[in-house]
C-alpha cells in the first residue's frame, strides 16, 4: 500500500514463512515474550482468552492478509492466545527489526498505524444493546466484506469457526445462534450447508444488522 519496490524488498528481507499449523495448534499464548507481529497467510486463526477457571472468551478471527499480535506491543507479552482452526501458515515479522525499518521509511510506519488505528476502532458486534439477529447479520456481513477485500466471492462463505465459537465472539449461547441461522435460512436471507454460508438478499441482512456495524 504505496511502499515502493525498494522499501518493499527490505520489508520483504524481514519475512519469515512458518507454518503449517494444524487445528487447535497454538501460535503463541498468552504470557510469551513479544517479539513479532504475524501476518495469516492461510487459514483462519482465533484469538481467546482463558480465564482461571477455564472459561474462554473468544475475541477475534483472523483471515489471510490480517495481522495478530499488535495487541502485544504495549505490556510486551501476548495478552492473548492465537490458535490455527484449521491449516495455517503465516508471515513473522520481527517487530523491534520492523519498528526499525518504519523510523526510515514513512510509508511502512503509516501503514503499521493504519493497522493499529483499525484493530482499535473494529466494530463491537458483543454490543449488549443488540439483538441476537442484529449481531450475527453483522457478523456475516462483516466476514463477507472480508472475505471480498482478499479477493474471495463475499456472497460464498467457508466458516472456519464453530457455531460455539461464533456464539462465544458474540456472546451468545450455541443454540441461539443455530436458531437464528435456521431462521434466516427459512426467510431466504442465507443459504446454510454446514459451515458453507451464501448470502441471499444482501441488502435485507444489512437492514437485520441495522448500524451495529458503524457502532
Amino acid at each position: 500500500r504505496g511502499v515502493d519496490k525498494i522499501a518493499l524488498g527490505e520489508l520483504h528481507c524481514l519475512v519469515e514463512h512458518i507454518g503449517p499449523w494444524r487445528a487447535g495448534d497454538s501460535i503463541f499464548r498468552t504470557g510469551d515474550r513479544f517479539g513479532a507481529i504475524f501476518a495469516v497467510r492461510s487459514g483462519t486463526v482465533k484469538t481467546r482468552q482463558v480465564d482461571l477457571e477455564g472459561r474462554e472468551l473468544v475475541l477475534g478471527f483472523h483471515l489471510p492478509g490480517e495481522l495478530i499480535g499488535l495487541n502485544a506491543i504495549h505490556t510486551e507479552t501476548y495478552p492473548c492466545d492465537a490458535v490455527a482452526l484449521d491449516t495455517v501458515e503465516v508471515c513473522r515479522f520481527s517487530f523491534p527489526a520492523l519498528a526499525t525499518l518504519a523510523t526510515r521509511i514513512p510509508q511502512i510506519q503509516q501503514e503499521l498505524f493504519r493497522r493499529l488505528s483499525k484493530d482499535i476502532g473494529e466494530a463491537n458486534l458483543r454490543n449488549q444493546e443488540a439483538n441476537a439477529d442484529e449481531r450475527l447479520a453483522a457478523f456475516v456481513l462483516n466476514l463477507s466484506a472480508r472475505y471480498e477485500a482478499r479477493g474471495f466471492p463475499p456472497d460464498s462463505l467457508h466458516l472456519a469457526m464453530s457455531r460455539s465459537d461464533i456464539a462465544n465472539y458474540l456472546g451468545l449461547a450455541a443454540e441461539t445462534v443455530s436458531r437464528v441461522l435456521r431462521r434466516f435460512q427459512d426467510t431466504g436471507l442465507l443459504e446454510v450447508d454446514g459451515r458453507d454460508v451464501k448470502l441471499g438478499k444482501g441488502a435485507a441482512l444489512e437492514d437485520v444488522a441495522g448500524d451495529l456495524l458503524h457502532r
